[in-house]
């Protein structure tokens, strides 16, 4: 019988990335400006990511088509929801596009402003990116062992 092995020490990556849509436009990259960091293993970074990266090394660059369910996953309709414009009644100039943060119970949610009818505010729970396939190119500039501080907060220090 084989002992199990320790699980290694989480490890810090940073990475360059270009996001584009299905038809090839620029969505977001971190071009000119500090690359992403992140802990192996959290949720902050998507799943698709973190198993494009895992046993790839410094230098590496790829091309990663991430499906809905290891991005941001499907578009849940009932996370669309009409509420009263009383609820926004201490902004004055309330449009299409506002993004503001609720407190549901123990959970912060973002929510962006889809839609205004008279009284009726229309608002979106889902990631912008929800429902859709993420096309990235990825350059894997940094790959380090995680040190303490860092798996103890979740993330890396810079």
């Amino acid at each position: 019988m084989q002992a199990d092995k320790p699980n290694p020490k989480p490890e810090v990556f940073t990475i360059h990335y270009v996001l584009k849509n299905r038809i090839g436009e620029l969505v977001d990259t971190s071009e000119g400006s500090e690359p992403l960091h992140f802990l192996y293993g959290t949720p902050e970074i998507i799943a698709g990511i973190q198993e494009a990266v895992k046993d790839r090394k410094v230098g590496d660059c790829l091309e990663v088509t991430i499906p809905p369910e290891l991005a941001y996953g499907d578009y849940r309709e009932e996370l669309v929801r009409t509420v009263p414009r009383s609820l926004f009644e201490d902004i004055e100039n309330l449009h299409v596009g506002m993004k503001f943060q609720t407190n549901s119970g123990d959970q912060a949610q973002v929510v962006q402003v889809v839609g205004i009818d008279g009284n009726l505010v229309r608002v979106d729970a889902n990631h912008p990116l929800a429902g859709f396939t993420l096309y990235f190119d990825l350059e894997i500039v940094g790959r380090r062992e995680a040190m303490e501080d860092e798996i103890a907060q979740g993330q890396p220090l810079y």
